[in-house]
């Protein structure tokens, strides 16, 4: 009965993972493209009307829009109401709402420049028979500062919401990296403990040899050292040691451009073998990014025997969200290795050769200058960098400097456990002391002194002591976007790890 239960909650935990891996090429899929036009367009740009009245990016041509858009309404009125086009004298501005539309839309200027065309009107169609001092001064001030109320209040709005989309867009990249990670570590138990004995490598070698080959790939760069994706460096390497990994025994890694995929193989493993372009299953993978093996239910109820495939499985290479850069075909493996979760470790390990090539670019410099810190910490410095040059949002670096003795081992624990859940942290060794590097991602001066004084109150709580009676260093670095990795480099000759 023991062995039934066993074997039950095995079949369970294996039907809730296939599951799992269907759904999620699903929600990467046309429900992801979905989430990011939605971020793209803003807030309350997901109907016709509102990307209508509030576009998300303006157009070259908002100038004659709005020219067109006064005379328009002007015109409009002057057909109803030919001796009085403005609406002088109705209790209400009824024509100031057209340069307060047009100010919420494009800003302040063109809000100012449609004022301008209303003031032109009044002197084409009342300037030759209005009386001396007859000009409407309070409806013209009245309507000029509405526009200009209008368009500073979409002027800010509008840097909030592209700020917001910014921010976004870096926590997104974390959560994604942080859910392949999650998705790696839960594998590699499973396998572990399936089939430890028949695997020729660990998951561990095979990751280690990932980040090798992607490190690699620096020598495949171009003049400013940026390795270019979409030729696969490090193709050859990489699926040898994924053939191992996943038990691959006739394969090949092919380049995607757009949708159209090139036969000549850029790596292979095992007996060469002919890639057909219009096979089923490599078109069923270029259309929808998604593992396609014989069994997937697009492919299952084939009735020609002409139209089925000559191919084991297709693994797409996705480089990013989700762009298509080239396609894993394999002919033939084992038929125990078949199995759904073993094909999805095989995308698995895809997407992190894609990312950790594509990401090499952002942690070459900083990795080059200084070769100590780990692959984490110059990846997001990197990314935080880039981040501070194009929208000035501030990240900081903070080092808690420790003296080698027995005293300061348990301040150094317990500055270890008390990391925030999105900083990157770095130990570092020196000859006579030691340091906690904190990245802090999207923290200026405010949030580090918040953060110093809370672990100072935490060592305070726990040991009464402070840094001072600590005899602990307080090292900060504000993240700019020059030169990540020769800052980076001062600030560790400011740390003295090695004094």
């Amino acid at each position: 009965m023991k062995t039934e239960s066993a074997g039950s909650a095995q079949s369970a935990s294996a039907s809730a993972s296939a599951s799992a891996g269907r759904v999620a090429p699903d929600a990467g899929g046309q429900g992801g493209r979905n989430e990011r036009r939605r971020n793209a367009q803003g807030i309350g740009a997901s109907t016709w009307y509102g990307r209508l009245i509030a576009p998300a990016v303006s157009s070259p041509s908002a100038v004659l829009e709005t020219l067109g858009a006064v005379v328009a309404a002007i015109g409009i009125v002057w057909l109803f109401v030919p001796d009085n086009p403005l609406l002088l004298g109705y209790g209400f501005p009824w024509l100031w709402l057209v340069p307060l539309i047009l100010a919420l839309r494009y800003g302040t200027l063109l809000g100012a420049l449609a004022a301008l065309v209303v003031l032109g009107a009044w002197a084409v169609f009342y300037g030759q028979t209005a009386a001396a001092g007859s000009f409407p001064r309070m409806y013209f001030l009245g309507g000029l500062m509405l526009v200009l109320i209008g368009g500073q209040y979409g002027d800010i709005w509008g840097a909030r919401l592209s700020r917001a989309r910014t921010v976004n867009g870096y926590l997104n990249d974390r959560l994604a990296a942080l859910t392949k990670n999650h998705f790696l570590l839960r594998l590699s138990h499973e396998r572990l403990e399936n089939d430890l004995l028949a695997k020729p490598t660990t998951l561990r070698d095979t990751l280690t040899q990932l980040r090798n080959i992607a490190l690699a790939a620096r020598e495949h760069g171009t003049g400013d050292n940026a390795p270019d994706v979409a030729q696969l460096p490090g193709a050859v390497p990489f699926l040898q040691w994924t053939a191992q990994a996943c038990q691959l025994e006739v394969a090949a890694m092919v380049r995607v451009t757009g949708n159209r995929i090139d036969t000549e193989p850029v790596a292979r493993v095992g007996t060469p073998f002919d890639i057909v372009a219009d096979d089923p299953l490599i078109r069923h993978c270029i259309d929808t990014h998604t593992l396609g093996h014989p069994q997937a239910p697009e492919l299952r109820n084939v009735n020609n025997p002409e139209d089925s495939s000559r191919y084991v499985a297709c693994a797409p290479v996705l480089s990013g969200a989700d762009e298509l850069i080239g396609l894993v075909v394999v002919h033939q493996m084992p038929f125990l290795s078949l199995s759904y979760e073993n094909l999805q470790f095989l995308l698995v390990l895809l997407g992190y050769y894609a990312d950790g090539v594509r990401h090499l670019t952002v942690s070459s410099e900083i990795l080059d200058l200084v070769p100590d810190a780990p692959y984490e910490f110059a990846l997001d410095l990197g990314r935080l960098a880039r981040l501070h040059r194009d929208t000035g949002i501030d990240s900081s670096v903070v080092a808690l400097i420790f003296d080698k003795d027995e005293a300061s081992d348990a301040l150094f624990e317990s500055v270890v456990r008390s990391r925030r859940a999105l900083d990157v942290v770095w130990q570092a060794n020196g000859k006579s002391r030691r340091a906690i590097i904190t990245l802090m991602p999207l923290s200026g001066a405010g949030a580090v002194s918040a953060y110093l004084v809370r672990i100072e109150d935490s060592l305070r709580a726990q040991f009464g002591v402070d840094f001072e009676g600590g005899r602990i260093s307080v090292q900060t670095l504000h993240v700019t976007g020059e030169h990540p990795g020769e800052a980076l480099q001062r600030f560790l000759s400011r740390c003295h790890l090695d004094a």
